[in-house]
C-alpha cells in the first residue's frame, strides 16, 4: 500500500512539473491556439454581431461616461499608488511585487524549496538567511569612550546627548551579563550592585556604588565609578587600578573553587569577565594617555592569559595602537591571525588590511599611470583590498575623505553599517592620514556601484542596518544608507497611470469631441494588424474547410 502511495504521488509530481514546464515555455503556443479556437467558433458563438452590438453601444455613449471613465480610473490608479508608497516606506518593497513573487510565482513555475529535488537549494538560502541575521546583531563596540570622561563631557560643552537610549539599555543588559551571576545574593555588596546595574537613574548608579564600596572592596563598584563618576581619563585609571586589586583576589579565590559546583563555576566566570574587561579597559587608558607601548604590552599579555575570550574584540584595540606605533609588520602578523574566513569580519579587519596593502603602492600610484600601462601585481593588490573593504562597509570613506562631519560613536555597533563606519572612522582616521596617498587610493572608491549589493566577496548587503543604526545613532546625526532605496516598479508604473488616466479625463472633457475622434481613430489603429492577418488567413485556408471547421 505504501508503495502504491508513493507511485501515485511521484505520478502526480510528474504530472504537475509537465503543467508547470508547459506553461513556462509553451505559453505562446496555448496562446495562438486559444485564438485559433475563437476563430474557429466565430460563427456559433455569434462573435461579430457580439461585437456590432457592443460598437453601436459605445457609439451611443455621450462624452460624460468617458469622463467618467477616465476619471474613475485615475482614483483608484491614485489609492493604487499611495498604498504602495505606504507599503513601500514602511517595508522597504512593493506590495505587489512581493505578492507576485510569493504567490504567484510558485503557479506558474517558481522554484519550490519544499521539494526534495531543491533540498540543497533551500539549505542554501536558509543559511544565507542565517548569516544576514547573525550579521545583523549589534555587537559592543571595542574602543567604546568613557561615559564619564568623554560622553558627559560633550553634553556639557554642547548640550547633546551622545548616546541613545536604546544604546544605552544596550549596555545595560551587557553589564548585568558579564559582572553578574545567581550567587550575588550571598554577597551583600554584590547584592547592590546586582540592582545598581539595572538601574537607570545614572546618579542612582553612583551612589549605589559608593554604598556597596562602604561594605567591601568591590571591583564591579569602582567599574561604574571609572565608567560614569570619573572625569578624567587620569581619575578612571586610578579607579580601574584599585578595581584590579580587588577583581585579582576574587578571581583567584572563585578559581580554586570552580569546579565544586555550578554555582561557583557561574561565579568564576563572572569574576573572569570582571578581570578581562578591567585590564582591557586599563590599556585603554594607558593608550589615551599616550604610553602606547605599554598599552601594547598590556593587550598582548591579556589574549595570551585569556585566548578564548574573543567576545570583547581585545584584537581591534591591539591593531589601534599598533598603527599608533607605525608598527606595521606587527599589524601584519595580528591580521594574519584573525582575518580569516572562519571568524566573523568587521571594518577594523577589513580596512586595516586595505591601508597595509595600499601602503606599498600609494606613495607612487598614479590612475593616469596605472590606465596606460596597467597595474602592477602589489597595485592589483592594493585594489581588491580597498574594493573589499569598500563592500564590506560603504560608509567608511565618506568619513576617512571627510565627506561627512563625524559624531562620537556609540558603545554598540552594527556590522556593515553607519554605526561601525563612525567608531573605525573615529580612531583610524588619523593613521590612514597618516599613510601618504592612501586616502588618494580610497578616493576613487567613494562611490560604489549598486552591484555590490548583490555581494560579491560578501553576502548580500543585509537590509535591517538603517533601522538599527537610526537607534543606534543621535538624532541629530543624518543617518549613512546604504544601499539607496530605488522606487520599485509598480510604484512608478502606478504613477504613470494614474498621470495618464487623469490627463485622459481632463482632456476628454474639455475636448469631447476630438478625443472621440481620436479614440476611434486609435482603436481602429490598434486592431488593423489583427483585421490583415485574419483577411489573409481566410484567403489562404480553403473555404470548404472553413465551412466544416464552423459546422464542427
Amino acid at each position: 500500500m505504501a508503495e502504491a502511495a508513493g507511485g501515485g504521488a511521484g505520478f502526480l509530481e510528474q504530472l504537475k512539473s509537465c503543467v508547470v514546464w508547459s506553461w513556462t515555455y509553451l505559453w505562446s503556443l496555448w496562446f495562438f491556439l486559444m485564438l485559433f479556437l475563437v476563430y474557429v467558433l466565430r460563427v456559433p458563438l455569434k462573435i461579430n454581431d457580439n461585437l456590432s452590438t457592443v460598437s453601436m453601444f459605445l457609439n451611443t455613449l455621450t462624452p460624460k461616461f468617458y469622463v467618467a471613465l477616465t476619471g474613475t480610473s485615475s482614483l483608484i490608479s491614485g489609492l493604487i499608488l499611495i498604498f504602495e508608497w505606504w507599503y513601500f516606506r514602511k517595508y522597504g518593497t512593493s506590495f505587489i511585487e512581493q505578492v507576485s513573487v510569493s504567490h504567484l510565482r510558485p503557479l506558474l513555475g517558481g522554484v519550490d524549496n519544499n521539494s526534495p529535488n531543491n533540498s540543497n537549494t533551500g539549505n542554501g538560502d536558509s543559511d544565507a538567511n542565517r548569516q544576514s541575521v547573525s550579521e545583523c546583531k549589534v555587537w559592543r563596540n571595542p574602543l567604546n569612550l568613557f561615559r564619564g570622561a568623554e560622553y558627559n563631557r560633550y553634553t556639557w560643552v554642547t548640550g547633546r546627548e551622545p548616546l541613545t537610549y536604546y544604546d544605552m539599555n544596550l549596555s545595560a543588559q551587557d553589564h548585568q551579563t558579564f559582572f553578574t551571576c545567581d550567587t550575588d545574593h550571598l554577597r551583600p555588596a554584590d547584592a547592590i550592585m546586582q540592582k545598581a546595574w539595572r538601574e537607570r537613574n545614572p546618579q542612582a548608579r553612583i551612589s549605589a556604588a559608593h554604598e556597596a564600596l562602604e561594605l567591601n572592596e568591590c571591583a564591579t563598584a569602582y567599574i561604574l565609578l571609572a565608567e560614569e563618576e570619573a572625569t578624567t581619563i587620569v581619575e578612571a585609571e586610578k579607579l580601574f587600578k584599585q578595581a584590579l586589586k580587588a577583581g585579582e583576589g576574587c578571581y583567584r579565590r572563585s578559581q580554586q573553587l570552580q569546579h565544586h559546583g555550578a554555582q561557583y563555576e557561574a561565579q568564576h566566570r563572572r569574576d573572569t569577565n570582571v578581570l578581562v574587561y578591567i585590564k582591557r579597559r586599563l590599556a585603554m587608558c594607558t593608550r589615551k594617555l599616550g604610553r602606547t607601548r605599554e598599552a601594547v604590552k598590556m593587550m598582548r599579555d591579556l589574549m595570551k592569559e585569556f585566548p578564548l575570550l574573543s567576545m570583547f574584540n581585545i584584537h581591534e584595540n591591539l591593531l589601534e595602537a599598533l598603527l599608533e606605533l607605525q608598527a606595521y609588520a606587527d599589524v601584519q602578523a595580528v591580521l594574519a591571525k584573525y582575518d580569516d574566513i572562519s571568524l566573523p569580519k568587521s571594518a577594523t579587519i577589513c580596512y586595516t588590511a586595505a591601508l597595509l596593502k595600499a601602503r606599498a603602492v600609494s606613495d607612487k600610484f598614479s590612475p593616469e599611470a596605472a590606465s596606460r600601462r596597467g597595474l602592477s601585481t602589489a597595485e592589483m593588490n592594493a585594489v581588491e583590498a580597498i574594493h573589499r573593504a569598500v563592500e564590506f562597509n560603504p560608509h567608511v570613506p565618506k568619513y576617512l575623505l571627510e565627506m561627512k562631519s563625524l559624531i562620537l560613536p556609540p558603545e554598540h555597533i552594527l556590522k556593515r553599517g553607519d554605526s561601525e563606519a563612525i567608531a573605525y572612522a573615529f580612531f583610524h582616521l588619523q593613521h590612514w592620514k597618516r599613510v601618504e596617498g592612501a586616502l588618494n587610493l580610497l578616493h576613487s572608491f567613494r562611490m560604489i556601484p549598486y552591484p555590490l549589493e548583490k555581494g560579491h566577496l560578501f553576502y548580500p548587503y543585509p537590509i535591517c542596518t538603517e533601522t538599527a543604526d537610526r537607534e543606534l545613532l543621535p538624532s541629530f546625526h543624518e543617518v549613512s544608507v546604504y544601499p539607496k532605496k530605488e522606487l520599485p516598479f509598480f510604484i512608478l508604473f502606478t504613477a504613470g497611470l494614474c498621470s495618464f488616466t487623469a490627463m485622459l479625463a481632463l482632456l476628454t472633457h474639455q475636448f469631447p469631441e476630438l478625443m472621440g475622434v481620436f479614440a476611434k481613430a486609435f482603436l481602429s489603429t490598434l486592431f488593423a494588424p489583427l483585421n490583415f492577418v485574419m483577411e489573409k488567413v481566410e484567403s489562404i485556408l480553403p473555404s470548404s474547410l472553413w465551412h466544416q471547421l464552423t459546422r464542427i
